[in-house]
Parts: C-alpha cells; structure tokens; sequence
C-alpha cells in the first residue's frame, strides 16, 4: 500500500525546517515535533503528514463510532484531532458557550505522504500511487526558499474573555462546590482572545523556539491552524502496553541556577501541587482499569519535576496492558477526555466546569495524534497552544489550572498567567 525510502540525513534541524515551510502548500497538514527531547516513550522524533487521500470529518454525535469505522475502513496511517467536546459522545453532557473558532469536533486524514524522523533517518512513506514522486518532492525540499521574516512582529492585541475579577468569583465559585463534596478537584479554563490576521508557519516556529515542547505540533486543516507547545502526552499505545503522562503542578523558571533549583524543589515538596497530581492519577488509574487486563495498571513515575524551557512541570507516568480484545478507538473513547484536563470525579468535575467556563474547549485540552495501520496510537494534550482560523481572522487561546480545597483563586490567576506568557509573547510582539 505504501513505498518506503530511507535516507540519511546530514542536517537533521535544516531538513525539518525546509520540510514544514515546502508542506504549506497542502490543506492537511500534520507535523509532531519532540524537540530532541529524547522522551524514553517516544517512537520517533518527528513526523509529517500531508495530503489527504481520505479523510473523516464531524461533530460529537457518534464521533467515536465513525472514528471506529474510518479507522478500520482505511487499515493505513491516520492523523488528526480530538476535540475536548467528544465528551458528549460518551457522557450525557453537552457544549454550549461561546465557540469563536468554528473547529469541527473530530477530524483525520490518510496521508498520501509521510516522513519519519528518528535519530539521523528520514523514512519517507507514500502511498503507491504517489511514490513516483518521491525523489521529485525531496529535491523540491532541499531547494525550497523559506520565505520566512524572523525580524517580523505581529503586533495583536490580545483580549481576556474575562477580567480577573471575574476569573476570582468563578474560581470562588468553584471552591464552593468542592467544599460541598461535587467535585475534589476541576480544571477551570479561560480564553485569550484577537480579532487579526497571522502567517501561521511564522508564529509556530516564533512559539517554538521560545518553548521546545516535546509534543509540539503544527496542525492545518484547510483554513484552520493548531500551533501548539504542549508538553504533555495523552496516551499512547505499541502493541498492548498503554501508556498515559498527565501534568498536575507547574512553576515558572528562572535565569539564575539557584533560584531556578529553589523553584524546582519547592515546587516538588509543595503539597497542595503533590495532591493535585496524585488525585489526576489516581483518575487515570480508574480509566485504564476499564480496557487493561487485570492487575496490569501500574505508576512507574510519580511526581516527578520535569523542566523545559519557560516552566517546571510535575508530571506522572501510569501504564497498563490493554485488553486483547479491545480496539484503539475504544481506549482512547474509555479514557477520554484526559483527567488532568477535567478533574475528579471526572463527569462532576465536566459538569461544573461547563456551567462556569465561558468558552467552548473544542480542540484546547483535546489531543493530536496518529494512528498507525497496526492499531497503535499516540496523542498529545493540546495545551500551551494558539488557534486560528484564518477565514473568520479570529486567534485564540487558552490556559487554565487545577482548583483544589487548597486552592487561592489569585494564586491560579497568576498560574494561569505564566502558562500564558510564551503564546502571548509571539502574538503581541
């Protein structure tokens, strides 16, 4: 079904960057990047997918069902997103506030094309009919001129949905509920908003720069743009081993090693961020126990300080062995949408949040991912992450933290703060 080729590369960085300027030309473009980061999960290091062969598009209703079949149908490479809002389709809840965006709530492609990154091999995969042009496109690559302005600012002015005030009495709100015994722990979300035009590709490699994420990702779907530095993965699955990295606890970085280290350390004793985390996890534990085979679900990491560039995050790694019997499409359904994006308990925890939060989600706090002709998969939690949609010149993100009983609704507004600053400092500068 596809031809392979594999070359080696001599500048892996230059390559990548000529790759992702020359796919511009396509309407479906998926590109995950880990940023070197040597993640010890990892399958590769980068990948590209391009051209839409076949593709599935649509709302929550039934959204895994159709999932299902398309991937089923297609028994090849599939790349796309998961909007937040499928929680409808396997919860009784629904979305109603303000979608600025207009994002279909799922959506995949079979690439045509396909380049692989790992280590200095390039793996290139196109589909039969295509391969004649292999050879064509990595000359075409090679000499593409990147029209790419790095001295260019955007100069956007960026809007709060809602005023700090407001942000406070919700969160209030929120701790309300949690001392009333409704939910022990919620992520509550706000949006950052501008009515403006921007050269995508620009702004994605100004916010990657700035963050090396290890789940970056650079996502078109027609006029639609996901420019995102997320740090976190979702799931992921090789053969039956499952495996999940939720985030709970994060900290700004500093320029000085001391305070830096201070920051780390306090941010790993803190006990309020440890509750957090091991709250999420044990939430993560419950989704997997539903597709793993008995007494498989394990931590092998928890709580542990991972830094990048901007922010320490703490993060925990939980994993299990799934079900034989059980399909890709109905872990990702039994588990989604991830619990360190929702809280516990987890439909609660939706419940309130959708009653408080202003914004639609849709693809914020959803996942981008791949799966391969295997059934395996891996997805990334879309955080730290801008969106656009060039047709409507509406730009859009949002950030948000975990409310707990321990919880200081200005201490979160500033969290919210920091988690901002990267996505912030492209657009208005």
């Amino acid at each position: 079904m596809r031809d392979h080729k594999e070359i080696t590369l001599r500048s892996v960085e230059g390559f990548k960057t000529q790759l992702l300027a020359w796919a511009q030309q396509f309407e479906d473009i998926v590109w995950l990047d880990s940023n070197q980061s040597l993640q010890p999960h990892s399958s590769y290091d980068c990948i590209l997918a391009v051209d839409a062969f076949t593709g599935i598009q649509t709302d929550s209703d039934n959204g895994f069902k159709k999932l299902k079949e398309y991937q089923s149908i297609t028994n090849d490479w599939i790349f796309g997103y998961l909007s937040y809002d499928l929680k409808n389709d396997t919860e009784p809840l629904k979305s109603q506030n303000f979608d600025g965006l207009d994002f279909p709530d799922l959506c995949f492609f079979q690439p045509k094309k396909l380049f692989l990154f790992k280590d200095n091999t390039l793996t290139i995969k196109y589909l039969n009919y295509v391969s004649g042009e292999v050879d064509t496109d990595l000359e075409s690559i090679e000499t593409f001129s990147l029209q790419n302005d790095p001295s260019h600012t955007n100069d956007i002015q960026i809007e709060s949905r809602i005023s700090k005030k407001y942000y406070i009495n919700k969160v209030s709100t929120l701790l309300s509920h949690i001392h009333r015994g409704d939910v022990y722990e919620a992520n509550f979300c706000q949006e950052f908003y501008a009515h403006a035009d921007l050269n995508p590709l620009e702004t994605y490699f100004k916010l990657n720069k700035i963050a090396e994420a290890p789940f970056a990702t650079f996502l078109k779907n027609g006029d639609k743009f996901l420019l995102s530095s997320s740090p976190e993965r979702y799931l992921k699955k090789v053969g039956l081993d499952i495996t999940s990295q939720p985030i709970k606890g994060t900290t700004k970085r500093s320029e000085h090693a001391e305070e830096d280290a201070n920051l780390k350390t306090t941010l790993e004793s803190d006990p309020k961020e440890r509750s957090e985390n091991i709250m999420i996890v044990d939430l993560v534990r419950n989704d997997l126990s539903k597709i793993a085979q008995k007494g498989t679900v394990n931590v092998s990491e928890l709580c542990q300080i991972h830094s990048f560039k901007q922010v320490h995050h703490m993060i925990s790694t939980v994993q299990a062995k799934a079900l034989p019997t059980i399909s890709a499409v109905d872990i990702i359904a039994a588990t989604f949408p991830m619990g360190s994006m929702t809280g516990a308990p987890k439909i609660s925890a939706m419940k309130i949040i959708e009653a408080l939060e202003d914004t639609k989600r849709g693809l914020y706090s959803g996942a981008v991912g791949y799966f391969t002709p295997e059934g395996d998969f891996d997805f990334n939690v879309v955080i730290r992450s801008i969106l656009y949609n060039a047709s409507k010149s509406y730009i859009s993100f949002s950030v948000g933290s975990a409310i707990t009983s321990k919880s200081t609704p200005e201490k979160e507004y500033d969290e919210c703060l920091v988690k901002a600053k990267a996505m912030r400092s492209v657009l208005e500068n």
